[in-house]
Order: C-alpha cells, then sequence, then structure tokens
C-alpha cells in the first residue's frame, strides 16, 4: 500500500494523488510496481527500499549521493490473544531525499495513525523532513516506553494469579513477556547506536532546535532501555522464584498424600492380621473385634500425632 501526504504551513495534513515537492510517502508492504515506482521516480536504489521490508535486518544510517537511509526497529503488538498480547519489533525505513520523506514498513504502525488522525498542528510538516524524521523517532521512544509500561502491569496481574492458581498457563504468559523484553532490549540497543551516529556524523543537516530534539530523542531510548533491563530482571528472578514456589508446593502436596496414605495403611494392616487363617491373640473373646478396632484405631492416632509434630500435615 502506497500512500502520499503533504502538510501546510499551518501543519494541515491532507492525502496527494502524485508526488510532489515536500511530501512524505508511506509504503505499508509495498507491491513490486509500487517500490518501482518510487524508486524511479525519485531516483533511489530497490534495495534501499527493499532493505527495511526485511523483517530480520539490522537497525543502521547510511548516507548515498542523494539521500539518507534510517533502518531503526519499532515495537508491534504480535498476537493480541486472550491472556494478553505479545510484543515484537519490526524494522521501519525513513529515506530522506532532496525532494521527499519516505517511510517503508511491514506494517502499519500507530504512530503514523496519530500524525494523521491527531494532526497536532505546529508539530509535524512533511517539507521539514529532517524534523519529521527526528520527531518519528521520538514517537517511536515514547512507544517503547508505552507498551514497557504495559509489559510491567501484565507481568503485576499474572503475578497475582499465580499466588492463586500456580498453573503452567501463567508460567507461559510470564515467559511471552519475558521473550518481548529481550526483543525490546535488543532492538532497543541497536537503535541506539544508530541515533548516537546521527549525532556524531553529518549525515543529517540540522538546526539548533533539530539536534536538541535528537538529545532528547536519545535520552528517551536510553530510559526505555534501563526499564527493559530492570523490568527483565525482576521478571527473570519472578519466574525462578514460582518456580520454586511451585516446585515446593508440589513436594508439600506429596508429603501430604505420603503421610495419609500410611495413616489409612495401619488399620488395613491391623485388618489383614486379624483375617489371617492362623491362631490369633483373643480371637474367640467377644470383643476381638473391638480390640482390633481398637488397635487399628491407637496406631493410626499415634502416627497422625507424630507426622503432625513433625509438620507433615
Amino acid at each position: 500500500m502506497m500512500k502520499m501526504y503533504l502538510s501546510d504551513a499551518s501543519g494541515k495534513m491532507r492525502e496527494i494523488d502524485h508526488i510532489e515537492n515536500g511530501c512524505w510517502i508511506n509504503l505499508v508492504a509495498p507491491t513490486e510496481d509500487e517500490i518501482r515506482y518510487i524508486a524511479h521516480h525519485l531516483d533511489i536504489p530497490i534495495d534501499s527500499i527493499k532493505d527495511a521490508l526485511d523483517d530480520e535486518e539490522r537497525s543502521r544510517v547510511e548516507k548515498e549521493d542523494n539521500h539518507v537511509l534510517i533502518i531503526v526497529d519499532i515495537p508491534i503488538v504480535a498476537h493480541d490473544e486472550v491472556d494478553g498480547p505479545i510484543y515484537e519489533t519490526i524494522p521501519i525505513g525513513m529515506i530522506i531525499t532532496n525532494t521527499c520523506f519516505i517511510t517503508v514498513c511491514l506494517q502499519e504502525n500507530s504512530d503514523f495513525r496519530r500524525i494523521l488522525q491527531k494532526q497536532k498542528s505546529k508539530n509535524f510538516y512533511t517539507f521539514m523532513k529532517t524534523r519529521f524524521a527526528l520527531q518519528m523517532l521520538y514517537m517511536i521512544s515514547t512507544y517503547y516506553l508505552r507498551y514497557l509500561k504495559q509489559i510491567n502491569r501484565r507481568t503485576s496481574e499474572i503475578e497475582k494469579e499465580l499466588h492463586q492458581s500456580m498453573k503452567n498457563k501463567e508460567l507461559f504468559s510470564l515467559l511471552s513477556m519475558e521473550k518481548s523484553l529481550v526483543y525490546f532490549m535488543t532492538s532497543l540497543k541497536a537503535n541506539n547506536i544508530v541515533m548516537e551516529r546521527l549525532m556524531r556524523l553529518n549525515y543529517l543537516r540540522m538546526y539548533e532546535d533539530d539536534q536538541d530534539l535528537l538529545q532528547d530523542v536519545i535520552i528517551e531510548n536510553k530510559q526505555a532501555i534501563e526499564m527493559a533491563e530492570v523490568y527483565s530482571s525482576i521478571l527473570s528472578g519472578m519466574m525462578d522464584a514460582f518456580a520454586s514456589v511451585i516446585s515446593n508446593n508440589l513436594n508439600i502436596v506429596m508429603k501430604f498424600l505420603t503421610a495419609i496414605t500410611i495413616v489409612i495403611s495401619l488399620p488395613t494392616m491391623v485388618a489383614s492380621f486379624y483375617g489371617m487363617n492362623v491362631p490369633i491373640p483373643y480371637q474367640h473373646s467377644p470383643y476381638a473385634f473391638l480390640i482390633a478396632m481398637a488397635l487399628a484405631g491407637s496406631l493410626s492416632a499415634a502416627t497422625a500425632y507424630i507426622f503432625w509434630k513433625k509438620r507433615y500435615f
């Protein structure tokens, strides 16, 4: 899908049907014809567009003769299941040419919808290509922070469920959260390298306000890295703790069942002795049944008392 937008001096953005100077071209899972169309009209190598469509592409920044390519990872909700969303990251490419600003991604994301739906005046101008790219990088960093807070909130909910149920379902949910945090940390660290290269190298012509904005982006990104590392450490320790708790609970249950089995087996043992076809004391007594029951009850009660003192119950 290919859509083109252009903002005026007041910040109002409108969709256009052809390439104009200062426009924003948004490519979402583009077809081969759309890729060739953009590459031909803007004199861009096809590989610069296709690189961002590889979900395994690493984050980087490259400067060519007539454009600058920036590839970073953005967070997405891969699966929104009943027990909670699963987060992943995919690359997004930003191509800054002399005339247009191009974004290339495999999936539509909420960052773009925010720009198009809210359209806050004096914020987004497609013809200010460098500022527009930095604003997108800033939004990507803030979305990492938002998703990290959602992961932390979901982790707290799972922890409460584990206190009650101790089932494998909750552990699998924690494992999914930990996997999402690993994706986030890897992508955030790669994005941080790209942003620092933008600050250090003169790939983009930036004014003082642009440099301040880029510094804000780097700060937000580093904050997201720290949050992801803290949440990952907490989650890893929580999984280890709950795995030990579940194992300990299983041991307690097995100990309880073993003690009950021993207590119940003693009356059976006494009844078996008196059921033997051999001479047994008091077998001719009119109180033989009561004696056997008293002996079985005494043994069971004594054994149960010993187990209770040892906290087996």
